[in-house]
């Protein structure tokens, strides 16, 4: 039965059961559009912060952290400390969203540009939702199965398929019936349950490893592959093109993505969406003591003696392994349980987010426009179907799971968004910020920005070193820095959206209302936050500092 027994499970069950009388609280009152994909916007601040939070740090999170941790040190924890852009979205952005009474990004785009910007956001939303974040996600998962249950299911292959399958199906039978309310009120549950599980991980870690000082001697003997700031030269996280991509991709996903920016729509009012932005700000400086240094625990356990983990013929430590090794051979009888809900509960709060925010960009921007003035119970029925549909596809895209997961699930899943993310940022800044940006702009932008992401990608999947060497020029992109490129990228972005807007007609005064900077209701915003929200805000931005102040000189 693998490496759980009864108390394990006994753990496990108890999960599934507050989860089931959760969503089945949730589901009895899902009546309109509002209640089904916004949670009936009267959501406390509480529970916007943990989703947030537990939306964000999915199964990938745990498992694909860690490997990174073990593999490459520091080097991703960047992406975790920019738990400012948090504080970005409940202080400059929600505003926005929140006068507009969008219930949609691509729904806001559409007011501020015009219903070509919503449909194409639309489509590269689902389409990077379906064939990232759930491949993703679901192969984090199926690998913890297969680690943690190797025999159960007949072969560790079995494992790994039931693993994916089941907790794909379960996701979305939770998320159809329960909506966004059983989302948020499950992610504060989950939230919960995975910082006690990493917490007793890195506890135990560093109790058999001999404490923080041994774990710093280990880091500090091998610097250049474990510090937080890698030189210009390095191939892989050059410390300039790390800060760049990772404030653009942050930008985009903390933002102005529908997957994030949908917890903060559901809030009672803008003052509580902005104290949910700011707690889930809070909650996310962690991620790297609670799933990156575990990784180096375990980097360190191995090397030391103490803990064996899965090697490459090459004798390269298989980094997205590492966690689930840890957790078989660390953790006591009734831990191991807790840490498995733990991971079940990252993969399921950050699929079920991302069903529901799929089903409200169909039901919401594609549905609504083609059939309008169609009842409530008709929208929350094809949104219901439209979530069933997105499970299908995560299930269809399952065998090509294990193809994406080379050079560490972490990573891949930045490098990806990393193309994706500057068209859309450039458009929602500069649209914000900007008055004289149009439609034209906006959508010659967004397409091209995408085309020139999709051509990199593509280069890199087929050409370069190790693939094909010509023609050279291809080549030479697809071995281009991915950082560097997302920069570059959003320039490209940034010159097409501003050049088509100049050579062509202004947007009339009265499409801008309330959708620029300058036209924005101040004396709603000012009544909005008080001095506690200035102090907590100061208090992230103090941790944020603090901790990169530590990781660069600790070893």
């Amino acid at each position: 039965m693998g490496v759980l027994n009864w108390i394990d499970w006994s753990v496990i069950g108890l999960y599934f059961l507050i989860l089931v009388a959760v969503v089945w609280w949730s589901s009895r009152s899902q009546k309109s559009i509002k209640d089904y994909f916004l949670g009936g916007r009267n959501i406390g601040w509480f529970a916007i912060g943990t989703s947030l939070f537990a939306s964000n740090v999915g199964s990938e999170h745990i498992v694909g952290l860690a490997g990174q941790g073990a593999a490459t040190g520091m080097a991703m924890a960047h992406w975790e400390l920019q738990a400012w852009l948090l504080l970005m979205l409940g202080w400059v952005f929600v505003p926005f969203y929140y006068q507009s009474g969008v219930f949609t990004m691509p729904e806001f785009l559409q007011k501020r540009f015009n219903a070509t910007a919503r449909w194409i956001l639309s489509l590269i939303s689902l389409s990077a939702y379906v064939f990232t974040k759930v491949s993703v996600t679901v192969y984090a998962g199926a690998l913890v199965f297969q680690t943690l249950l190797p025999d159960t299911f007949g072969s560790p292959e079995n494992a790994f398929w039931v693993g994916a399958f089941a907790t794909v199906i379960l996701t979305g039978i939770y998320t159809i019936f329960g909506g966004l309310r059983a989302v948020l009120y499950t992610d504060a549950a989950q939230a919960v349950i995975l910082l006690l599980g990493s917490f007793f991980i890195t506890f135990f870690g560093l109790q058999r490893l001999g404490g923080w000082g041994e774990l710093q001697n280990f880091c500090a003997s091998r610097s250049v592959q474990y510090a937080l700031w890698r030189p210009l030269s390095d191939p892989d996280f050059p410390w300039l093109g790390v800060m760049v991509a990772s404030v653009i991709i942050g930008i985009w996903y903390w933002c102005t993505d529908q997957y994030i920016v949908q917890r903060t729509l559901s809030a009672k009012d803008l003052r509580t969406a902005r104290r949910g932005a700011i707690f889930g700000a809070f909650l996310k400086v962690w991620p790297v003591m609670i799933f990156l240094v575990p990784g180096l625990i375990g980097a360190a356990l191995h090397h030391k003696g103490c803990l064996t983990l899965p090697v490459s013929e090459t004798g390269v430590i298989k980094g997205d392994q590492v966690f689930p090794t840890m957790v078989t051979q660390l953790l006591p009888v009734g831990l191991r349980g807790l840490v498995v809900g733990g991971v079940l509960a990252a993969l399921m709060s950050s699929l079920s987010s991302l069903f529901n925010s799929s089903a409200s960009l169909f039901t919401v921007d594609i549905y609504e426009k083609i059939r309008p003035g169609r009842s409530q119970q008709e929208y929350v029925r094809v949104g219901r179907l439209a979530t069933a549909a997105v499970v299908l596809l995560g299930m269809l895209w399952i065998p090509v799971m294990k193809l994406v997961s080379s050079g560490g699930l972490y990573l891949y899943l930045q490098s990806v968004q990393g193309y994706i993310a500057p068209p859309i940022t450039a458009v929602f800044l500069l649209g914000l910020f900007c008055r004289r940006i149009n439609a034209a702009g906006a959508v010659s932008g967004l397409v091209g920005g995408f085309a020139l992401g999709m051509f990199k990608l593509t280069c890199q999947t087929f050409f370069g070193a190790g693939k094909l060497t010509t023609p050279a020029l291809l080549a030479w992109i697809g071995d281009f820095n991915a950082m560097y490129a997302t920069g570059w990228l959003l320039v490209f972005s940034v010159i097409i959206v501003v050049v088509v807007s100049l050579l062509t007609a202004p947007p009339k005064p009265e499409q801008l209302t309330g959708l620029t900077y300058g036209g924005l209701d101040r004396t709603a915003i000012r009544a909005s936050w008080n001095g506690w929200d200035i102090l907590t805000s100061l208090a992230v931005l103090v941790l944020v500092i603090g901790m990169y102040l530590y990781f660069s000189f600790w070893i």
